[in-house]
């Protein structure tokens, strides 16, 4: 069984995208790929950093879509180039720094709530203590305000026509993971990654709930794999916190409590 997180399912039947329902869907899904969030592009840790934001503060979904129409005029006039272009660009640059600073102080936010609660769920779930520090990079710095990316944008304004793309803002922030000091990214064995990666997830929880007072339903996709025993058991012990629990694993359930269903033959039944 594999956690699908790319489609939503509306009470009328129908399906949409990925974020479109985020306003009702209460759900945390766990799958294999996300170590890629860890080991992948900044592109991948953007997005669930905007996911998480999108849960906590319900106008995310909206700012992230009118950066990227922004974001699409401001190339656009960059890619064309030629006489006045740059006086074009006035107008787009303001906006830019506006909504754009938005989305950086909310993901700013959405950091350091998954730093308090990932400082603690790593360490539980690995047994020992560790220190996991999360950090938004941003291309401006620690700046909160739009002229600061007026500003970069003005010092990158001649290599941007030569290479006719927005090189500062948003959408080339990443966020680094640590653990002990190091990036995980770099450092991290496999299974620390697939566990930092869990703890990720897990982190989203007690943010969610509080913001909208409703507990999500935590979907884990064989996120037991190539765990110690004792980890494992750890993990079990974490997830027992929520108020409901789904997960997939290929070895008999572990837990004494909760509800068992197994597949055969492409059919579910109770175990």
């Amino acid at each position: 069984m594999t956690v699908r997180r790319t489609l939503e399912r509306l009470e009328n039947g129908g399906w949409r995208s990925e974020g479109a329902g985020c306003s009702w869907a209460r759900a945390v899904a766990f799958g294999w790929h996300d170590v890629e969030v860890l080991n992948g592009p900044p592109a991948l840790r953007r997005n669930f950093l905007d996911g998480v934001a999108a849960r906590l503060y319900p106008s995310h979904r909206a700012t992230m879509g009118r950066f990227r129409q922004i974001l699409a005029r401001r190339n656009s006039v960059l890619q064309r180039g030629g006489a006045g272009a740059d006086a074009q660009l006035g107008p787009w640059d303001e906006q830019f720094a506006e909504v754009g600073m938005e989305l950086i102080d909310r993901r700013r936010r959405a950091t350091a709530a998954l730093q308090t609660e990932i400082s603690r769920v790593y360490p539980c779930l690995a047994g020992e203590r560790h220190k996991v520090e999360l950090s938004y990079r941003c291309s401006v710095g620690e700046a909160a305000e739009p002229a600061a990316l007026l500003t970069a944008l003005e010092r990158h304004r001649r290599e941007e026509f030569r290479r006719g793309q927005t090189l500062v803002g948003p959408h080339r922030d990443d966020v680094l993971v640590e653990l002990e000091g190091t990036d995980a990214r770099v450092f991290g064995s496999r299974g620390q990654q697939r566990l930092l990666a869990l703890a990720l997830r897990l982190a989203e929880l007690l943010p969610i709930t509080e913001a909208t007072g409703t507990s999500p339903v935590l979907l884990l996709d064989d996120a037991l794999s190539e765990l110690d025993p004792s980890v494992r058991d750890n993990v079990l012990r974490e997830v027992e916190a929520a108020e409901q629990v789904f997960l997939t694993t290929p070895d008999p359930w572990p837990a004494a409590t909760g509800g068992r269903w197994a597949i055969h033959g492409g059919g579910l039944a109770a175990a």
